[in-house]
Parts: C-alpha cells; structure tokens; sequence
C-alpha cells in the first residue's frame, strides 16, 4: 500500500510538473505574436525621389498607418484625388516617407513642366512622324537617341546621310501628354503622336533647333541596359575612374544616366547602305571652253577654222573667227 501510494504521488507530481512547464513555454510564443497594425493606408515612397522626377507605378506603395499621425495632407488610398501617376516630385522624398499633397504637382498645373526639368536642362520639342517616332511605342520618361537625315548637294549625285547626332536624351511628355495613357483595364495604350519634348542642356537644344532646318528628325529608343554598357566604355577607355565601391559606381551609373551625349556621332551614308549610292560627295564638272563642242546639235554645225567659244554656264556660243573679227569696230 505504501509503494502504491508512492507511485501515484509521484504519477501527480510528473503531471503537475508537465503542466506548468508547459504553460510557461507557451506564454512567451504569445507574447511573440505582434498585433497587427491598425489606421488608414498612406502613399508612402518605395525608393528615394529626387526633384524633377515623374512618378510612376513602382515610385509609390499604400501602407498601413497609425492613425494618431496621419495628417490632412497625405495621400490615403479610397479618397479622392489619390491618384498620382504622372505627376511630378517638387522636393525630394526619401525613401518610407509618406507623400505629402505639397510635394507634388499635376499635370496642366503652373509650371508643372518647369518641375519635371532636372536642374539645368531645357525642354525643347520637335515634330516627329508616325515611322520617326517608332510607332507611338515612345513614352514619357523614356530615353532616346535623335537621328538626322539630310540629303546633301554638290556632286553628280546627292549625298544621302543619316548621322546619330544626340543620344540619351529623356523623353518629357508626348503631344503635351506627361503620362502614359492607360485604357479602363488599367494598360497602356499606344498612341501616335506628332510632337516630343525632350530633355536636354542649353547647347545641345540650340544644336536640335539648327537640326531640324537642316533635314528630318527620328528617334530611336535606348534600351534600359545601355547606361551600364555606356559606363563600362567610358571606364575602358579611360575616360572616368572605377568606382572602389558598389554604392559610388550605382551613383556614378544614375548620373551617366541622366546626361544626354553629343560626342562622336555616328554617321551611315547612302553608300553603305547601297552600292548605287556614294559614299561622299563629289565636285560637280565644270564646263571647260574648247574649240568645238564635244556632243549637241551645234556640232554639226561647227565652222571650221579658228573660231571664238564662249561658254555662260550651260549655253556655249561657237563664233567664227572672220565673223568676230568682221563685227569688231574699226579704228586705231
């Protein structure tokens, strides 16, 4: 009886020790679980945003906020004006920082256009066709390279020459539009237009204004991953210092990115493309004075013997020497 009543003593003990073991294991994952967060959802910045930059869908993320600090002027998701692709960043925003109304500005507002410059830049715009344009498939915040076609005079035949005389210029707005047109579904529409306005520095706007009197203007569309290409020719070729850091060559990469280039064109003539075209512009014949046409109707009628040729551009006069000597005045 007494070694009975030992073992179930000591069965209630184990249990009793079990129990409270366990409860207190379990109180602390309790205390782990954080209480989800409550308050409107706020338009926060994903990454920093730099004045002049043109918002667009991976700019700007709703994110859960308390609502003791939420302010009038932040942008909550489900009200209305909350919108804001297109629009332009008037001061930098770093990056979980919420978007305040002030901060930003709309399209077809009061210098909404000067905004979206990049400090020292001009807008200039030129006029494009449906082939220049590349289908309509150029939006706002692209980049591009300006070509020129010019058909060149002075030889037998005319020279025709397409030169890239500008690359890496970004693409401000389309038709006055800044944004990119979306359908009800909420995808992009490609539209045609026939103006482009483009980003570029004080010179190179005055070398796209002498550009289009002096032939026709296309655009051709840079690829994202030709900045990196563009940073690594220049590193190649000695003409900027490697970075030693991760984090100073994105930096350098951003600021190559955002500088349009008017260094060594590229030049593509007609002969390059067809062998029935030339390759460079020949001087035209002149017309040389002889004594007797070589070839024309007045050939044939050519007196023999000494006579005067006198050519005025394309007309040549043939004069017998005894008939130019007969209509000369007499005298001393």
């Amino acid at each position: 009886m007494l070694m009975a009543g030992a073992l179930v003593f000591a069965a209630i003990c184990a249990m009793t020790a079990r129990s409270m073991f366990s409860g207190s294991a379990g109180q602390p994952a309790q205390a782990a679980v954080a209480p989800e967060p409550t308050g409107p959802q706020v338009l926060v910045a994903t990454k920093t945003l730099a004045p002049g930059t043109i918002i667009g869908a991976d700019a700007v993320r709703y994110q859960t906020w308390p609502k003791d600090l939420v302010d009038g002027a932040y942008y909550i998701k489900g009200q209305q004006g909350a919108a804001v692709q297109g629009t332009v960043v008037r001061y930098t925003i770093t990056a979980g920082q919420p978007v305040t109304q002030g901060a930003l500005i709309k399209p077809g507002d009061r210098g909404f256009l000067a905004a979206a410059l990049t400090p020292g830049m001009r807008a200039v715009s030129i006029s494009v066709t449906a082939q220049a344009s590349v289908a309509g498939f150029v939006f706002p915040g692209d980049r591009v390279d300006l070509l020129l076609t010019q058909t060149v005079s002075g030889g037998d035949q005319p020279l025709k020459a397409t030169e890239t005389i500008i690359r890496n210029l970004r693409v401000l707005a389309t038709d006055q539009k800044t944004d990119k047109p979306a359908d009800a579904e909420g995808k992009t529409q490609v539209t045609t237009f026939s103006n482009v306005t483009l980003e570029a520095t004080p010179k190179i706007a005055e070398k796209i204004a002498v550009a289009q009197s002096v032939g026709t203007l296309s655009l051709s569309l840079r690829s994202i991953a030709d900045d990196r290409m563009e940073l690594e020719r220049e590193i190649a070729a000695g003409e900027v210092n490697a970075p030693a850091d991760a984090k100073a060559e994105k930096a350098m990469l951003m600021q190559i990115a955002s500088q349009p280039i008017d260094t060594n064109p590229t030049v593509t003539t007609g002969g390059d493309v067809s062998r029935y075209q030339p390759s460079h512009v020949t001087p035209k014949t002149e017309a040389v004075a002889t004594s007797a046409p070589a070839s024309g109707p007045s050939a044939s009628a050519a007196p023999r013997g000494p006579a005067v040729v006198v050519a005025r551009g394309s007309n040549v006069t043939v004069t017998p020497l005894s008939a130019a000597a007969a209509a000369a005045p007499t005298g001393n």
